[in-house]
């Protein structure tokens, strides 16, 4: 059968251009979030539905990033030390935005500075040094010779931030962005988003700046380039307080970012946010009538299309309060930098807005300092300096016991009614019921085996199919069916060949499921070589924006499940009255939900499928690839895997892995 099975799964669905859907799917909803935000936005017609419109944006953010952490804590904050730069000092600053969460921080302050003044916090960019490179240590010069004080902070997994640095090697495995999405990932499951904690860094940052002498907190501006344009964008939503901000290479919008193809870092990511109906009009429109000066690129790979339209589509709010020439946009002709231009403007946007003054060049200034001389610990790494440091790991760890003991402190009934009412909403999200309209495309026989290639209606525009298998000699007979449902579907036949034997041989249709994105049902790859579900690939991509839209990946494919047991019931020739599900390796998580969800399902069977998500979430290093796909945002609020296998073994409808196949021939 081997070479049968090879053939098999290299076939592809004809008569309907399955490869585009997923992608073509994925825009129209996002398109149909944008003209929403697109029509509230319209509707803005005086300062007050703005300014309710400024409040929603706040609170749905909060929101959609799993709430914020309490800033009620004291930041211990302590100087350990000074170094002298060309008219100015910079004192490196240790701070706790959260308690044993150690932020580290280069504060500038101009020797000329006499009376408090204005100042700036520079939010960095992905880079592994953030703080002390020569890109961010350049804008903090140019910033601090216009008269600004400055706090250069380093954002987690960066500086001297290394969440997985080992002392001992002096190495960190991971850092940066690997470092963020890796940890990102593990946000989800908990209703949380990397943002929650950069966003609360830059909260503390700003509390720690408003206990400053030298600053005046009425003139506190923020600024950053890429992460840190985003970090910025986040602060400019949240924090009343910024009263200028300059965020660089990230303002855009959704619609446009979706024909770049590209994927996003871990705290670039806001769950729901588009589902609200906010973009990234939004994020500048929140700042309203404060100045903006949006920072970009021409040749950015953020398209230069977004912030152009961005910036022109806000200009009528800065105009309710007669102060349109508050909001600009400066483009700098180069590519995806926080460039000397970039600098420059930053430098007299806020010495304008912050100082009240003009900006006087500083180009013959810019001395930059040694790299060591600006670490705030002696090693250049928080993580094994300092007793009890935590990582954004570890407080991951911590929120997932905090939701564990929400959970037991809760009836065995209320905990299982409110997790399938959680489920149930999140599964059938935003869904539109349609006809299945299944038929058959291609199929035939194989050493006594039927095989039939069958389609069908998923939800609206997207198809799944699966591959049914049968012992010739049932033809013509109701029979019960097992639903498959593995990593890889029909692509994975050869791997699991000898259980789709042994399934038909006791009397039973093996329907081996392809969801979607999967098998067949993958889309077009930009290169043969592209490998899909790695890190950033392309089902990455669409799985993000699923998330920026409320649903996730997972909660498809449940729902694909679900329509497969709705077709399995309604064929002729299944015994409808012995529906299984036999779930395998990650992606069984779909098999177990769906059966929780659809009482139809007679018995589930899994297979070396993953323990529990919490077991994931305290796993430091794991495989990335693919990881994604089974995560349901917040779902360890309700229940754990463990927690859906003890409801179905209560009803009686789960199998162990030793338990036998139930036969149609058994006596």
């Amino acid at each position: 059968m081997t070479d049968v099975y090879e053939n098999l799964e290299n076939v592809g669905i004809a008569h309907f251009d399955v490869k585009s859907q997923l992608p073509r799917w994925v825009y129209e909803q996002a398109m149909q979030a944008a003209r929403k935000g697109e029509e509230a936005r319209a509707a803005i017609k005086d300062k007050h539905t703005l300014e309710q419109r400024q409040q929603a944006i706040r609170e749905g953010l909060e929101r959609c990033i799993g709430g914020m952490p309490s800033s009620d804590t004291p930041l211990n904050a302590k100087i350990t030390g000074t170094v002298a730069g060309n008219g100015f000092r910079v004192e490196k600053v240790l701070f706790e935005p959260r308690p044993h969460v150690y932020a580290t921080a280069n504060v500038y302050i101009p020797d000329s500075l006499v009376t408090p003044g204005g100042a700036v916090l520079l939010l960095c960019g992905h880079r592994e040094q953030a703080k002390h490179c020569d890109e961010y240590q350049t804008v903090c010069h140019y910033l601090v010779h216009a008269g600004l004080v400055v706090m250069s902070l380093d954002p987690v997994g960066q500086g001297e931030r290394f969440g997985y640095y080992d002392p001992e090697t002096k190495q960190a495995p991971m850092t940066s962005v690997t470092e963020h999405e890796n940890v990102g990932r593990q946000c989800m499951p908990l209703g949380d988003s990397l943002a929650r904690y950069m966003l609360h860094d830059a909260v503390r940052a700003i509390d720690y700046l408003c206990t400053r002498p030298e600053v005046d907190p009425a003139r506190i501006g923020v600024t950053g380039h890429s992460g840190g344009g985003t970090q910025t964008s986040l602060v400019m939503m949240y924090d009343k307080r910024i009263a200028a901000a300059a965020p660089g290479g990230f303002i855009m919008n959704r619609p446009y970012f979706l024909l770049t193809g590209k994927a996003q870092d871990a705290e670039q990511k806001w769950p729901g946010f588009s589902a609200h109906g906010f973009d990234h009009e939004d994020i500048i429109l929140a700042m309203a009538p404060r100045p903006v000066c949006v920072l970009a690129t021409t040749y950015d790979s953020v398209p230069i299309e977004g912030p152009r339209h961005t910036v022109a589509v806000n200009r009528s709010f800065w105009e309710m309060y007669g102060r349109s020439d508050d909001l600009r946009l400066f483009e700098d002709e180069n590519v995806h930098k926080f460039t000397l231009p970039l600098a420059r403007t930053a430098a007299a946007f806020f010495s304008k807005h912050l100082l009240g003054k003009e900006y006087v060049s500083a180009d013959d200034q810019i001395q930059l300092i040694p790299n060591e001389q600006l670490w705030c610990t002696h090693s250049g790494q928080v993580i094994g300096e300092i007793e009890q440091a935590r990582s954004v790991f570890d407080e991951n760890v911590e929120r997932l016991a905090h939701f564990e003991k929400a959970r037991e402190a809760l009836s065995g009934e209320e905990r299982k009614s409110r997790a399938l009412a959680w489920l149930r909403k999140s599964v059938f999200y935003n869904r539109t019921q349609c006809d299945l309209n299944p038929r058959p495309s291609g199929g035939g026989e194989v050493d006594n085996m039927w095989v039939l290639r069958t389609i069908w209606w998923s939800q609206p525009g997207l198809l799944n199919h699966a591959l049914q298998f049968y012992d010739s000699q049932l033809h013509g007979q109701r029979v019960p069916v097992t639903i498959a449902v593995w990593d890889g579907g029909t692509s994975q036949l050869e791997t699991h060949g000898s259980w789709i034997e042994e399934t038909c041989a006791a009397g039973r249709i093996v329907m081996v499921l392809n969801p979607t994105g999967i098998g067949p049902l993958l889309p077009h790859l930009n290169s043969p070589t592209d490998k899909p579900f790695k890190r950033f690939g392309v089902m990455d991509r669409h799985t993000d924006e699923l998330m920026w839209l409320g649903d996730s990946m997972a909660a498809v494919r449940t729902y694909d499940v679900l329509r497969a047991i709705q077709l399995a019931s309604e064929l002729k020739t299944v015994d409808s009255s012995d529906i299984q599900l036999y779930g395998s390796g990650r992606y069984a998580i779909y098999a177990e939900l769906a059966a929780l969800l659809d009482s139809r399902v007679q018995s589930v069977r899994l297979v070396e499928s993953m323990g529990s998500l919490a077991g994931w979430i305290k796993e430091p290093f794991y495989d990335e690839t693919d990881s994604l796909s089974f995560i349901l945002p917040g779902m360890l609020r309700y229940f754990d895997l463990p927690d859906a296998e003890r409801w179905l073994r209560e009803e009686g409808r789960l199998f162990d892995s030793s338990t036998l196949l139930k036969s149609h021939t058994a006596s």
